[in-house]
């Protein structure tokens, strides 16, 4: 099982109620879909396995890789490519539309995770399923997913403010 959180912009009191949360079901990942915003704020999510892309909010580039770097969580990058389970997993955080688009009409992805427009989404373009888990900062909820890689199991966890 894997949570998928996007555009947490530093909501530092949401970030670790998310955190808290996700700890209690001892996920294999974490993907955070960009907007993360300054490299301090990684540091909240030290106890999960975090991979993490960049959003069009993240200008602290350099900070931010140094400091996943030292974190443990792997490089990070405009895009994550992985194999879970058989599956093909991508992230990106949904910047352009139109890169977006390109992604989920190559259907070579069994999953595509986005961020960027703070609204959730779950649906399935030919092979490809797309989910934006929502946002933890600037939404009418606040809202991260979990996922069941192999069955596809999906629930949207909606977190206090």
């Amino acid at each position: 099982m894997i949570f998928i959180v996007s555009d947490t912009h530093e909501n530092v009191p949401v970030i670790k109620k998310a955190v808290k949360f996700m700890l209690s079901r001892s996920p294999e990942l974490v993907i955070h879909c960009g907007d993360i915003i300054s490299p301090p704020v990684l540091t909240h999510f030290s106890p999960l396995p975090m991979r993490f892309v960049f959003g069009n909010n993240d200008g602290e580039r350099a900070g931010l890789t140094a400091k996943c770097s030292e974190l443990g969580f792997g490089e990070i990058d405009d895009t994550l490519e992985l194999e879970m389970h058989g599956k093909k997993l991508f992230a990106y955080h949904g910047t352009s539309f139109r890169t977006l688009s390109s992604y989920i009409e190559s259907q070579k992805y069994d999953y595509i995770f986005t961020g960027h427009t703070h609204e959730v989404r779950d649906e399935v373009v030919g092979k490809t399923r797309i989910v934006n888990p929502g946002a933890l900062f600037a939404a009418s909820r606040y809202t991260i997913a979990e996922l069941d890689v192999p069955t596809g199991a999906i629930d949207f966890i909606e977190i206090e403010r």
